[in-house]
């Protein structure tokens, strides 16, 4: 009986120990919800699939023991696909990806709004930190590496 009282726990704890190997990122429809709940400074990852600093920081400075418990007890972490064809509701409004009707690789609205710099295009990855009022406290637009990202979330 102990046994099988012992097998039970294991299996119910594994799925809860290999989540915290990982960064539980979020959507921004759920950091909307989230934010109801409990406030909580915000990092934002835009990400595109062809962008191989973006896979690099997913293969290192994102699986960062350190920083995966950071980020999921610290922040909201919301990562983007920045070429998003999804319609996104936040706050009261809809965003989608108008560019990806004329342009192979467009880029999403939210992005754009986000991360756009004046008289610079716009490239990835982009990492931003906003407070708990969404206010932009630091913008990234550089691979980071794993001490790199330590020190940005750090304050």
């Amino acid at each position: 009986m102990r046994r099988i009282i012992f097998i039970i726990l294991i299996l119910i704890s594994e799925p809860v120990l290999a989540q915290q190997d990982e960064i539980q990122w979020m959507g921004f429809e759920e950091l909307e919800s989230s934010m109801e709940h409990e406030s909580r400074p915000i990092l934002i990852y835009f990400y595109t699939d062809w962008c191989v600093y973006c896979k690099k920081m997913d293969r290192n400075a994102f699986k960062d023991p350190e920083i995966v418990s950071k980020l999921n007890q610290n922040f909201y972490p919301v990562k983007m696909n920045a070429e998003s064809l999804e319609k996104i509701e936040f706050d009261g409004q809809e965003f989608i990806n108008d560019q990806a009707r004329t342009k192979r690789n467009g880029i999403h609205q939210i992005p754009l709004l986000l991360a756009s710099r004046d008289n610079e295009s716009l490239t990835f990855p982009v990492l931003m930190v906003l407070d708990e009022n969404f206010r932009i406290k630091i913008k990234s637009y550089d691979y980071l590496t794993s001490e790199r990202m330590k020190k940005l979330i750090k304050g």
